[in-house]
Order: structure tokens, then C-alpha cells, then sequence
């Protein structure tokens, strides 16, 4: 018995040891977890620390970064070996190993030291594969074509309202060429790149998971390639690997009977490819792109990025991408050339969740509506009975009319998928190379399953929608005790998610084009949602190669038209160039990442540069200004607050960010001239717009007064009285917003900061007049482009989404410090107004998941958190009465101060529970 007791008590001991011991978890690569195709040499390393103790920080780390595993196992960083380094550093650590090699995997891990005398284990190992680092490495391979497109008819930046040179579609092409492995593989990568888009096989089975690859990018400056692990998907003996093209962004079939946008046309489809085999015996093969590659027509008979696509099955031919099809009546690939190649660094695309209809109805014509309850980004699958050459054609729309039947007058047509069978049992069909918005689906040439059918009919087995977007990680939840907010969030994020895929798009139809406003708009609010960081660097290598020669970033990027209407007022407004500076810093506030900067810092000067040549007296008066605000007329530009406050605002605001971002950087010349030029700015704003009587800005609109204060315009005697005038005005309209696409997240932003959520609560907790509340009522599943849900117009889009920022810096209380970077010096000031009881908000920061749960009642507020290792926290506890604050999971609770008329604790790492009582 005792030495039952001695073993309980040992392993208890023990146990306890482990518990309280620091690990390492989460290792990142650039931003992603064991990336592959990595094409730049000086990469960050990142982790994250867990314990269970309070109060840790790292003090020391060790990184070993090793050629292969069994070096690594035995603790030998033959690449790179740190030693140990004192410091608290966890990301964003710079690689500074061996060169790293074209192709080659490395191995890596991570120990460190905290604190409270801990040494942490050695973390799990990870990973990073390089890709291909210079032209060479292509070993060869060539860009192939079935088809090339006449230079004549070639238009990189086409002109809106042009007419169009020649009409007509394209070959929509497959290749496949046969290989033979002799030798036992070790790994196999395959490195592709097919404009517009493409999907890749081997020996019959896709090879990946994503869709529409690669990103799409202004094709004249770049094209981005996919790396692949095919390793199991190679055998020893005959393989054959198969492409299909479609065209994407990279050509829009100029065909009259169907919708497009915009008439871009960069080439007809191609491909270039390298297929690395690496064998047990130290040597390896290439399979390369070219002319002795086969191709043929595929099945898909039309592909448009906004036109749709169609499909005829018995145009397929059987076996096409195994080894030992018949390809002799296939004709030899076409040499073409193609752009310069850098690897694809955000997530991709994939298919995610789908939605299957809640009701199916017949409309007047005879035709099937299916409604699939979500109004989302998707593509259709399709699963029918029927004849062979029985059509089906599926129309998709986001509203209907009054009769049932679908309308795309908001999202632009004629759009619409189209199958034609071939007859064998139940076939099953979804586009390769085509998405839409939709929420209904009209279904003509077929009759749901179940239902009578006296014609014979081909019958839908099943129709579904499966929602694709950008596979960035998840890192933020919010749930709250009022419903309205709650369906608030799932309104914005829809929006978020139907709109995020290589690019970050306005709508997922009518346009799909990635107006740059929103990246800083709306930057902080996909930021608490989604690890979407790649993603915002590649949106800045989009700005830059849309940069034009003077320096001005167009409202577009990657910019594939020119919209004359209006004269420059599409191109050129300082409110959305303006994310090619604000972008930069916002990486390195939420990111650390001070490599953009760097990298983008020539762009930025640019820009400045140009508006600078553009300002009269200082003043911006170019552009769109408070774009879709709520004024007498139907939405669109400015309204209310007068051209020239906005872009001044902004500018100003820029000149401010660039003299940060210059002294980060050392350029201490830049960041004086920035900094004298931001002054007459100001004085030149305030000289124009500033009522010095009435305390008002131009118009006294909400976003007028607003910006002024939120970009620190406004004289510090004058800034309460600034937001007093906004509040009168918010309040004097019964709590109704009015400012548009730029101004309603400084509204917010300007609001929390004063400590008046309790405004931004009454403005976003209503139905009756137009915003969130009312785009509910009406019925809308996401985000929509007007604030009052018009039928004229995008109904799901992705501009207006600003109060996501404020449910989870405002409710949920999760913020940081005014110079912390990453959210190392974290602040939780959770806003308790109206009706809330409850809220559970969490962020999965740099440094690891940020949470807080509070409830509330009469007669206490109980605030759980959770704040990770190796960061800190200041904490503001709600309510201005006198109360006593206790900690009931840590009794020895650090001391307590007050600011701003709340009570205040700075706590470090940990879980804890903090008591609330009035007295």
C-alpha cells in the first residue's frame, strides 16, 4: 500500500511539473504552417507558447533548422543552429541559416526558456519545402498552349465602353503526357502554374484541394504557380499526369449572349509545368512542359468568369489522364510564352461548407426555383437522370421577383451553368472554373426528384451549393446574449468569406474585382477573423504591379479595366490608393511584419509622391469621397460630406503613417519631410473645412467630424466638443447612421474611443431604419452594398462590414495597446451597454488565443480571460459605481488602479476569473 501511495504521490508530483511547463506549439513558416513552394530566402519563423502557469514570458529560445529529419532528431541544426538567444522574441524572427536551396525540404524546430526557470521540451518538428528560386529551376520546361491568341487582339487594360474588336469563344483545352518511373520513390513535387486557372491529375485523381489556381494577378507583371506533394500519387511504373485550363481573369471570352463585366484578354489558356521525382538512390527526374505534350478540346465547352460555364458529357473522353490512353488523334502542344512566375504565398481557394435547398417551387414558365437559404460565393453540383443530350440550365441570382422566378438585373446577366448529359445513370457535375453569388437557383430542362413527371424529363437528383473561398484559418468566435448582434456577425462574415479568394473582391458576381478601400476598411475586421496576412501582402504585390509610372495606385487591384465614366473618378480617389500605405503598417501593428515595409516602401513614396502633385492648397478633392452614404438620392458617390474632406483626411492620415513607418526604418530624412508636409496639411484642412464656432467639420456630417478626429486633424481644445456634435447628430436622427463606405468605420472607431459604445449599441440594435437590423428584416443572409438592402444592387458584398471591428475590440473588449506590436501588450476593456448580459469573444493572436467570457446581472460582472504566454494585459473592468473585484481562481490578485473612471489591473499571462460585486 505504501508504495502504491509513493507511486500516486511521484506521479502527482510529476504531473504537476508538466502541467506548469512551458511548450512550444503552433510553428510558422511565413505566416503558414508547413508551407511548401516557399520562393524567397530570408523568411520569418514564428511560434506560440502555452503553460499553465501565471505570469510567463519567454527569456530565451533556440531554433535548429536541420537538412532532414534524422539530423534534426538528433538535435543537429546543420542549417542553422541559434544556439541559445536571450530574448523574449516569438515571432517574426528572421532567418539567418545556410542558403537555402531550390527544391529542397528543411526540418526545424524550437526550444525555449520562460521566467519561472522553465525549459521547455523541444517542439513537434516542422517543416518548410523550398520552391523554385530562379528561371533555371524550371529545368526547362516551357509554357504550352492548345491555341494562340493574335497580339492584335491582346488588351492587358481594356476600356469600358469600347466596343469589341471580334466575338466569339475559345478552346477550352486539356494536356496530358505519359511518364514511367524505374526507381523506388522517395518524394515526388510537382510545380504548375495554367492561366487563367487549372486542375491537375495524376494517374486519373486530382491532385489537391483547391480550386480556381492559381491566384489571380495582374497576368502582364506576374503569374503565380502551386507547388504539389504528389508523392503518393506516383507509382512505380507507367503514370500519366492530365491539365485542364480554364480562363479565368486571364481571358474573358467576348461572346454577346453572355454577362461580362469587363473585356480583359492577356492570351488564350496555357500551362507551364516541372514534375520532380526523387528516388531512395540520391537521384531524381523531370517531367516538364512541352511541345512533345499532347492536347484536345475539353468538355467544357464555355468558360467565363462572369459568364458562366457549360459542359457537354459526351464530349469526354474516357480515361484521358491515365497512362495508356489513346492520344494519337490529339495534336502536339503550342509553344507560347508566358509571364514571370512567382510562387503562390496566400491560402488557396476550396470548396467549403454547401447549402441544399429549403424549398423547391415551379414559377409561371415552368421552370424550378430551388432556394438554397444562403446567400453566398458557390459553385452548383449538379446530380440528374436522363438522356443522353438532355440539357439542363441552371441560372443562379441572389433575389427574385414577385412571380418566384430569379432576376440578375443586380448582378448583372446573362449568367448561368449548362449540362448536357450523356446518359448514364446518375451523373454528377460541378465547373471547374467558374463561380458566382447566388442564393436561388432556376433550374430549366429537368424536374426535381419526387415529383411528377409525365414528360420525361431528365430528373434533379440533388442540387446543392458549395461555397468556396480563401482557405485562411479561422482565429476569431463571437457569440453574445443579443440575437440581433449575433446575426450581425454571420451578416458580415458572410460577406467576408464570399468575398475573400485570391483577391479580395467586392462581390462574388456582378464584379469580383478587389477595390482597395476595404483592405484598410476593413482590414482590422477580417483580422480578428481569419489568418488572412498572406493575403493582404499579396493584395500589396497587386497594388504595386498596378502602380502606374507617376506613382498613382488605381482604386483597383490587380487593375483589369478602366472605367472612363465619370472621368478619373474610378481611378483615382485617395480613400482606396491610400491601402497601398495604410497596408504596411497595419501588417506590422497586427503582424509584426516589418518586411512589408520594407519590400513596399518605394510604392508608398510613389503614391504620396502623386498626391502630392495632385493637391490644391493641400487638398484632395479627386474621387468618390464618402462613397454609398445615406444622403436625399439614390447611393453612390459622396452625398452629404463635400468632395475634398475625405481624400484631404486620408492624406493627411497617410503622411502621418509614412512618418512612423520612416522612422521604424531608420529614415530619419524621409520621416522630418513627411512630417513638416502633414502640418500644412492640416493647417490647409482646418483653414478650409473647420467651423471654429460651431465645432463642426464641412457639413457637420458623421463622417466629416469623425475623420477629423480619428486622424487627428482637430485641435486638442476642440476634440470633445467635435464629438459632441457627432453624437448630437447621431442622436437628433433618432440613433440613424449616415455615413457611407469611408466614413462609418471612423463613426465607430471615433465612438469607442470616447467611451460612447453605448451609441454605437443603439445605432446597430434596430430594424426600422437602414443598416444591419434592417438588412436582416428584409430578409439578406449576408452583407449587403446598401445600407438599406436595395434590390438594385449587390446583395452581398463586402464594403459595409465595419462593426465587426467593434463586436470584437468593443463588446468583446480585446484591443491592444497604443504601441504594442501583435498584440503583445493586450488591453481588454469589454463594453457592457444596452441590453447585453453576456458575451464569449476570442482571437488567436501572434502570440496565441486571446479570449474573454463575461456575464452579467445585478448583482455582479464575472470577466473570464485568457491571455497567452509571453504577453501582458491591462484590464478595465466596467462600471463607474463602487465595487469590490476579487479574482477567484488566483487569491493573490495584483493591485488595482483606476483610469478614466474605471478600475484597472495589469495582469500577465494566464487564465483567470475576476468578481465583480457592487457594494
Amino acid at each position: 500500500m505504501s508504495k502504491l501511495i509513493t507511486f500516486l504521490l511521484l506521479f502527482t508530483f510529476n504531473a504537476s511539473l508538466f502541467a506548469q511547463q512551458v511548450e512550444v506549439m503552433q510553428l510558422s513558416f511565413a505566416s503558414r504552417h508547413n508551407p511548401i513552394g516557399v520562393d524567397f530566402t530570408s523568411p520569418s519563423l514564428s511560434w506560440k507558447l502555452q503553460s499553465h502557469q501565471l505570469n510567463v514570458m519567454q527569456t530565451a529560445y533556440q531554433v535548429l533548422v536541420s537538412s532532414s529529419i534524422t539530423k534534426l532528431n538528433q538535435n543537429i541544426g546543420d542549417v542553422w543552429d541559434t544556439q541559445k538567444v536571450n530574448s523574449s522574441q516569438s515571432i517574426q524572427i528572421k532567418y539567418q541559416g545556410n542558403k537555402l536551396l531550390s527544391t529542397k525540404t528543411y526540418y526545424w524546430k524550437v526550444k525555449v526558456w520562460d521566467n519561472v526557470g522553465n525549459v521547455s521540451p523541444w517542439s513537434a518538428t516542422a517543416y518548410w519545402q523550398m520552391g523554385l528560386l530562379n528561371v533555371n529551376d524550371w529545368k526547362g520546361a516551357k509554357w504550352i498552349a492548345y491555341e494562340k491568341l493574335a497580339d492584335s487582339n491582346i488588351n492587358a487594360l481594356p476600356v469600358d465602353g469600347k466596343k469589341d474588336k471580334y466575338t466569339g469563344s475559345n478552346i477550352l483545352p486539356m494536356f496530358r503526357q505519359d511518364f514511367v518511373v524505374t526507381k523506388t520513390i522517395k518524394k515526388a513535387t510537382a510545380f504548375i502554374s495554367g492561366l487563367g486557372h487549372f486542375e491537375m491529375s495524376l494517374n486519373g485523381e486530382k491532385v489537391g484541394d483547391d480550386f480556381l489556381a492559381p491566384g489571380w494577378t495582374k497576368y502582364d507583371k506576374e503569374a503565380l504557380y502551386v507547388t504539389y506533394d504528389v508523392t503518393k500519387q506516383i507509382k512505380k511504373g507507367n503514370n500519366a499526369v492530365g491539365i485542364m485550363l480554364g480562363n479565368g481573369f486571364y481571358y474573358i471570352p467576348p461572346v454577346k449572349e453572355r454577362y461580362r463585366k469587363l473585356k480583359v484578354a492577356y492570351g488564350y489558356p496555357k500551362m507551364i509545368c516541372r514534375v520532380l521525382v526523387e528516388y531512395t538512390d540520391g537521384t531524381s527526374a523531370n517531367i516538364i512542359s512541352n511541345q512533345s505534350w499532347k492536347t484536345a478540346p475539353s468538355p467544357i465547352t464555355f468558360s467565363s468568369i462572369y459568364g458562366g460555364e457549360d459542359y457537354n458529357a459526351n464530349l469526354e473522353q474516357k480515361n484521358w489522364n491515365v497512362a495508356g490512353f489513346n492520344d494519337q488523334q490529339w495534336k502536339s502542344a503550342l509553344l507560347v510564352d508566358g509571364p514571370k512566375l512567382n510562387a503562390q504565398k496566400e491560402a488557396p481557394v476550396k470548396v467549403f461548407e454547401y447549402t441544399s435547398s429549403i424549398k423547391t417551387s415551379r414559377v409561371p414558365n415552368g421552370d424550378y426555383v430551388y432556394d438554397m437559404r444562403q446567400n453566398s460565393s458557390s459553385i452548383i453540383e449538379l446530380k440528374v437522370v436522363g438522356k443522353k443530350g438532355d440539357t439542363i440550365r441552371i441560372t443562379p441570382a441572389e433575389l427574385i421577383k414577385e412571380d418566384g422566378s430569379v432576376t440578375q438585373k443586380n448582378i448583372g446577366g446573362p449568367s448561368y451553368f449548362t449540362y448536357i448529359l450523356k446518359g448514364e445513370g446518375i451523373e454528377t457535375w460541378r465547373p471547374k472554373f467558374f463561380y458566382t453569388g447566388f442564393r436561388y437557383l432556376q433550374v430549366r430542362g429537368g424536374i426535381p426528384a419526387n415529383t411528377e413527371n409525365k414528360s420525361g424529363s431528365p430528373v434533379i437528383e440533388s442540387l446543392k451549393a458549395l461555397h468556396i473561398r480563401n482557405a485562411a484559418e479561422q482565429v476569431g468566435e463571437f457569440n453574445t446574449s443579443n440575437d440581433l448582434f449575433n446575426k450581425t456577425f454571420k451578416l458580415i462574415d458572410w460577406s467576408i468569406k464570399s468575398n475573400m479568394v485570391s483577391v479580395f473582391t467586392d462581390c462574388p458576381h456582378r464584379e469580383k474585382l478587389g477595390w482597395l478601400e476595404q483592405l484598410h476598411l476593413m482590414g482590422n475586421s477580417v483580422g480578428y477573423n481569419y489568418a488572412a496576412a498572406p493575403l493582404f501582402k499579396k493584395a500589396l504585390e497587386d497594388m504595386r504591379n498596378s502602380q502606374l509610372p507617376n506613382g498613382l495606385i488605381p482604386e483597383i487591384a490587380p487593375e483589369y479595366v478602366k472605367f472612363e465614366w465619370g472621368g478619373d473618378m474610378f481611378r483615382d480617389s485617395p480613400e482606396w490608393g491610400s491601402s497601398g500605405i495604410l497596408l504596411p503598417w497595419y501588417l506590422y501593428q497586427w503582424y509584426g511584419d516589418k518586411q512589408a515595409m520594407i519590400d513596399y516602401y518605394p510604392m508608398m513614396q510613389g503614391y504620396i509622391n502623386y498626391l502630392a502633385t495632385k493637391a490644391d492648397n493641400h487638398i484632395l478633392s479627386q474621387g468618390l469621397g464618402d462613397w454609398y452614404d445615406l444622403g436625399p438620392e439614390p447611393p453612390g458617390v459622396s452625398q452629404l460630406t463635400p468632395m475634398g474632406v475625405t481624400g484631404t483626411a486620408i492624406y493627411y492620415y497617410d503622411l502621418k503613417i509614412l512618418e512612423k513607418m520612416a522612422t521604424a526604418l531608420g529614415r530619419k530624412a524621409d520621416a522630418l519631410s513627411y512630417s513638416k508636409l502633414a502640418v500644412e496639411v492640416r493647417k490647409a484642412f482646418n483653414d478650409q473645412f473647420f467651423d471654429r464656432k460651431t465645432k463642426q467639420y464641412a457639413t457637420g456630417s458623421q463622417a466629416a467630424n469623425a475623420m477629423a478626429v480619428y486622424m487627428g486633424l482637430v485641435a486638442d481644445q476642440d476634440k470633445s466638443a467635435v464629438i459632441e456634435n457627432l453624437v448630437k447628430d447621431i442622436r437628433d436622427r433618432n440613433n440613424s447612421l449616415t455615413a457611407g463606405d469611408i466614413g462609418y468605420r471612423y463613426v465607430l472607431r471615433v465612438l469607442e474611443d470616447a467611451g460612447r459604445s453605448d451609441i454605437i449599441f443603439d445605432m446597430n440594435s434596430r430594424s426600422d431604419v437602414p443598416g444591419y437590423g434592417m438588412q436582416i428584416s428584409k430578409g439578406a443572409t449576408a452583407l449587403t452594398e446598401s445600407w438599406a438592402a436595395l434590390p438594385t444592387v449587390s446583395n452581398n458584398h463586402f464594403m459595409l462590414g465595419h462593426l465587426m471591428e467593434w463586436l470584437y475590440s468593443g463588446i468583446g473588449g480585446i484591443r491592444q495597446a497604443e504601441h504594442s506590436i501583435a498584440f503583445k501588450h493586450i488591453v481588454i476593456e469589454p463594453e457592457v451597454v444596452g441590453d447585453l448580459t453576456s458575451a464569449n469573444v476570442s482571437y488567436d493572436s501572434p502570440y496565441g488565443k486571446i479570449a474573454t467570457q463575461w456575464n452579467k446581472s445585478d448583482k455582479n460582472f464575472v470577466l473570464e480571460l485568457d491571455i497567452p504566454v509571453n504577453t501582458k494585459a491591462d484590464v478595465y473592468f466596467p462600471g463607474k459605481t463602487k465595487q469590490t473585484i476579487t479574482d477567484e481562481l488566483n487569491p493573490k490578485m495584483n493591485a488595482l488602479s483606476f483610469e478614466n473612471g474605471k478600475a484597472k489591473i495589469t495582469i500577465g499571462s494566464g487564465h483567470y476569473k475576476f468578481i465583480c460585486t457592487n457594494e
